[in-house]
């Protein structure tokens, strides 16, 4: 195929029926022609060559050029593209380095293979901006609803026009056993928009949190003006639910605006999700009270909360166990999703049990080591005494108010619990020595000796062991391994060590060691003080 004036302007309207059809720039349909007619004509002159082609806009004439660039004479490599500038003069006056000799060369002859060829380089063309149109049309409308109509469903996946492009409905982001057939309307959530080399750009969900979140906020007028807001969402799609949602209008109540008009507004949520049943939850800054409203409809005796866990203890009345924890785990599981906390829950039995046993085993502790009798010990227990060291060095009044406890007595206790803790120590740093722990180890401040025993028996003998420990490692903490929380013990966990005592006492041992230089610490913090105030700014 020759490109002669008889097809100019066939080029001409073929690029813009191209370009009408998939509703692209005609300009990028034309590249792609000069591009497809430019490897041709290589094909033809040699793949050595830089050979280009220019298509004139107006006329569809094509122009075939032969590009040569100049070089410095050591990094000629190609003779058929590059030339030195010695070798440029017989063409231009002054050549220099980057300058590039252009000359127009026969069209050629597009033979079958070519062709084939040059329609293959067009359609890829073709479909790379039509994926770029796509791309460019939907990336700001990630996290919004869209309609669409159902085209085909393939391996369980449903690909759904959205107008001007495609979208995939994955079989895991549909609820329940969903199924569409071809020409089905469908609303869905635009959960993620991605550049990708082949296949679909735009991801749909119907069993993402934030689809529900849309869903009421086009429901509530007060959601859409902002005087309501959407604190969190949990959802076991085509189940159940948990919405939590706060008003910034003391005269109007947001669970009630959500619920609507004899339930109207929440009736068309739930029609949407296929009958999900959704619970909705004034929202509370203040955790046990927020607990406590996403557990309903279970009635909640008791919060305790462990904020550096991020665990939380919730006490129900024995015949409010079953609802409290629902179907299969469904309620507190929701909850413990809306809240973002560890929830464990007790019977008022089992937490009276519970309570017991720790009753006993305290005053078993101080009936041992303190020789008492067991109705002293239970005093001291009552009084809300845990351990040995708060016997010891507790201001001694605290003792005086103890029924039966005079300043002999008092004076007494706090002896015989020095005296247990002084051997205590003691054998706990002949352990340690043994072990081969070192005199910078035992000497370094903030460390009891059961603690630096501890550290000996996993290992950490000398300062610089110590210096090179991560404070997780020493105090504990949590990480999260396929979305379910899991417990890191520290090694000096048992000393109810927080990660900012943990995290000091590293610092300091890496400052002795000349490892860390305090000044550097204080330049940091101080950019730490501007950075906030500047974010705050």
């Amino acid at each position: 195929m020759a490109i002669t004036s008889a097809n100019q302007l066939e080029l001409l309207q073929t690029a813009e029926a191209v370009a009408r059809e998939k509703m692209i720039d005609p300009g990028l349909v034309i590249e792609a022609m000069e591009e497809s007619l430019a490897r041709a004509a290589k094909s033809r002159y040699g793949a050595e060559m830089d050979i280009r082609v220019s298509i004139d806009r107006k006329t569809g004439r094509a122009t075939f050029t032969r590009v040569r660039t100049v070089v410095e004479d050591d990094l000629l490599e190609n003779y058929q593209a590059e030339l030195t500038v010695e070798q440029a003069k017989q063409y231009l006056d002054d050549p220099k380095v980057g300058d590039e000799i252009v000359e127009e060369v026969p069209p050629v002859d597009m033979g079958r293979i070519a062709a084939q060829s040059a329609k293959q380089v067009i359609l890829q063309k073709v479909r790379e901006a039509e994926r770029d149109r796509q791309f460019e049309e939907f990336k700001d409308r990630a996290g919004t609803i869209i309609n669409g109509v159902v085209k085909r469903e393939e391996y369980g996946n449903v690909i759904v026009d959205i107008g001007r492009g495609e979208g995939v409905l994955r079989r895991n982001e549909k609820i329940g056993r969903e199924s569409y057939r071809p020409n089905d309307r469908i609303r869905c959530f635009i959960k993620d928009v991605r550049r990708e080399t082949r296949g679909p750009q735009v991801f749909l969900s119907r069993t993402a949190p934030e689809f529900m979140a849309e869903l009421f906020k086009m429901e509530v007028p007060e959601i859409y003006d902002g005087i309501i807001e959407i604190k969190a969402v949990a959802r076991d799609p085509g189940s159940r639910a948990k919405i939590a949602v706060i008003s910034y209008d003391g005269s109007i109540d947001p669970v009630g605006a959500c619920v609507g008009m004899r339930g109207s507004r929440v009736q068309a949520v739930v029609n949407e999700l296929q009958g999900e049943k959704i619970d909705i939850i004034p929202w509370n800054e203040d955790a046990p009270t927020f607990l406590v409203n996403a557990l309903q409809p279970a009635e909640v005796t008791k919060v305790v909360l462990d904020e550096d866990a991020g665990k939380i203890e919730v006490v129900v009345p024995d015949d409010q166990l079953s609802q409290a924890i629902g179907r299969r785990g469904q309620n507190v599981r929701l909850a413990s999703q809306l809240t973002n906390l560890d929830i464990d829950i007790l019977t008022e039995e089992e937490e009276s049990a519970r309570r017991q046993a720790e009753f006993a085993e305290r005053t078993q502790l101080f009936m041992d080591t303190l020789d008492l009798d067991e109705f002293f010990a239970q005093l001291l227990v009552s009084e809300g005494f845990t351990n040995l060291e708060e016997v010891a060095y507790v201001e001694l009044d605290e003792l005086l108010v103890i029924d039966g406890v005079d300043q002999d007595t008092a004076n007494e206790l706090q002896a015989r619990a020095r005296d247990y803790l002084e051997a205590q120590n003691k054998k706990a740093l002949e352990h340690a020595r043994e072990l081969g722990v070192e005199d910078s180890l035992v000497n370094f401040e903030g460390l009891t000796p059961q603690m630096v025993e501890a550290l000996a028996e996993d290992g950490v003998k000398t300062l610089e062991d110590f210096a090179t420990c991560a404070d997780w490692e020493l105090a504990g903490g949590w990480t999260t391994v396929d979305g379910e929380r899991v417990k890191d013990d520290g090694v000096l966990e048992k000393f109810d060590m927080s990660l900012e005592e943990a995290q000091q006492l590293v610092m300091t041992a890496r400052i002795q060691l000349g490892w860390v230089d305090p000044a550097d610490l204080e330049t940091e913090a101080a950019e730490g003080v501007d950075i906030e105030e500047e974010a705050e700014a």
